[in-house]
């Protein structure tokens, strides 16, 4: 035990002052300090997701393609965490949930912008998405840098480039605040030949599969978020005026690093 004054070295570590500090409830409701705690816990694994992909990116521009498959390995240990986190808000009842969803005003998941962070790395990226932001300056300045820096798919492709396979250069070479083409026949076809000679191409096999079970499980969040939904408020509008589960439902339907999907067709 640590003697003295003033807080504990876990305390000061961990800030637990200011973080539990942050649960500023808006009614009565048994429920809606799960709904809020829980949504915290969300936005501190969107970032931690974000740092874990940003690392793994940065190793793959050092050709470091064994440092970032263990980065991609802990990045996908950290969608596990957030698909558990809808067991405790799938405990919710509609009529609980209705107790304080009026408190919420606008307020939506919609716009996270750590998620956005965390989109546009993944290589989603619609500018449209910074735009709800843009009467937060700090914020939308740092959303504009991310549109515009090269996405974790980006960093792959290049890695498949520098090792000799027939990537256009128009994909290696270009601005990465462009958003392209979900499914390029030519890059479909240099994944095939990765797939076709795993010993020969070991390392970036591995990689893929480690690409595909990221996304994976992030469409698994997203399609448990869009369950969640519909069992909490059916077919009602969203809190922020989005469609609701219409829109979730377009989104659930979205599948990062399309290509790598596309290829399995080819297989």
């Amino acid at each position: 035990m640590v003697s003295g004054d003033g807080a504990n070295p876990f305390v000061r570590y961990v800030g637990s002052e200011t973080l539990l500090s942050l649960q500023n409830l808006r009614t009565n409701s048994e429920t809606e300090p799960s709904f809020l705690i829980t949504t915290q816990v969300n936005e501190l694994l969107f970032k931690l997701a974000h740092t874990e992909a940003v690392r793994a990116r940065d190793q793959l521009e050092g050709d470091d393609a064994a440092g970032a498959l263990r980065t991609l390995r802990r990045l996908r240990n950290v969608y596990t965490a957030l698909n558990g986190t809808w067991d405790v808000l799938c405990s919710m009842s509609p009529t609980e949930y209705a107790e304080f969803r009026d408190a919420l005003g606008e307020g939506s998941g919609f716009q996270s912008y750590m998620y956005r962070h965390m989109e546009f790395l993944l290589g989603h990226k619609v500018a449209a998405m910074a735009e709800g932001h843009r009467g937060h300056e700090p914020v939308h300045r740092d959303l504009l840098r991310s549109l515009g820096e090269m996405s974790l798919y980006d960093a792959v492709l290049r890695l498949l480039w520098r090792r000799g396979l027939p990537v256009p250069r128009s994909s290696v070479e270009r601005d990465w605040s462009e958003a392209v083409p979900p499914v390029r026949e030519e890059i479909v076809e240099v994944w095939r030949t990765v797939y076709a000679d795993q010993d020969k191409h070991a390392d970036l096999y591995l990689l893929a599969e480690a690409l595909v079970d990221v996304a994976f499980d992030l469409c698994r969040w997203r399609t448990t978020h869009l369950l969640s939904v519909e069992r909490l408020l059916g077919s009602k509008t969203g809190t922020a005026g989005s469609s609701g589960a219409s829109w979730l439902r377009r989104v659930a339907d979205q599948r990062f690093f399309p290509e790598l999907w596309a290829v399995r067709a080819q297989l």
